[in-house]
């Protein structure tokens, strides 16, 4: 870790550039621009909404702060494991001719998706006006989980940068991972609907306890347990140590794969 933060001290210039570079090729030629970063989980809201409060009838009261409490963190998630799987193998070209630090290329990743989270937090604050949603003094919290999510996003990022150089089905696997990752995440539901006799399996999901931080804090305005709290920093921080070995360890092999 001090490693890491000794990288990130020195290349911090770098990795924000590239975080921008991500963002403006990622909305070039786009008519509504940053917008969609607003737009997006507006209308997967709208869509999540109508389908399980009103087709499926979850009996939860404003479903829409229910849900985007926990799928606005879980998108930064997905999307920031996705760009950064591909982040090493994108940019091979830059990585045979300049020495440069590996590790920037999957920090820079997520920075930029951490970027697009922030801007998220808009829709969300409308949302809550528009249903005249009490925003909860419990919101101080929410940068405990936004901690752990950050680490574990990092932490994964940098495992499957360093397997998707070796082996470039992995960014294929990764999607399909997250696929049903998604479904066995918290974020449409309450952990309170799974039955006790499996809830066990769900509550072995890292991602849980960080969901369910910002849940509490934004849906019911309340603060987590103190094991919940220290879980969601905890397996944070064991998947950047141990993401970031992994990347360490092999870093030097990349310029002979890619």
């Amino acid at each position: 870790m001090l490693q890491l933060t000794r990288e990130i001290k020195r290349n911090h210039e770098l990795i924000w550039a590239l975080a921008l570079k991500d963002l403006q090729i990622r909305y070039k030629r786009s008519a509504l621009g940053f917008l969609w970063s607003l737009l997006n989980p507006l209308l997967m809201m709208v869509i999540l909404t109508i389908v399980f409060s009103t087709l499926m009838r979850f009996s939860v009261k404003d479903y829409a702060v229910f849900l985007l409490s926990a799928l606005l963190p879980w998108t930064f998630f997905s999307q920031g494991l996705s760009y950064a799987v591909e982040s090493i193998v994108a940019n091979a070209e830059l990585l045979k001719k300049v020495a440069v630090c590996r590790s920037v290329f999957p920090m820079a990743a997520v920075l930029s998706n951490l970027i697009n989270f922030l801007l998220s937090l808009i829709p969300l604050a409308l949302v809550l006006l528009v249903l005249r949603f009490p925003f909860h003094l419990a919101w101080v919290y929410v940068p405990v989980p936004l901690l752990g999510l950050i680490l574990f996003t990092m932490g994964c990022g940098f495992f499957c940068a360093a397997a998707n150089v070796f082996f470039r089905d992995v960014s294929h696997i990764v999607q399909i991972v997250l696929s049903a990752w998604f479904y066995f995440s918290p974020v449409i539901y309450s952990l309170d609907l799974i039955p006790k006799r499996f809830r066990f399996l769900f509550e072995m999901n890292p991602l849980a306890y960080i969901l369910n931080g910002f849940r509490l804090a934004i849906y019911y305005g309340e603060l987590p347990s103190l094991a919940s709290a220290i879980l969601s920093v905890a397996g944070g921080i064991l998947a950047m140590v141990a993401g970031y070995y992994v990347f360490r360890r092999n870093e030097d092999w990349f310029v002979y794969y890619i």
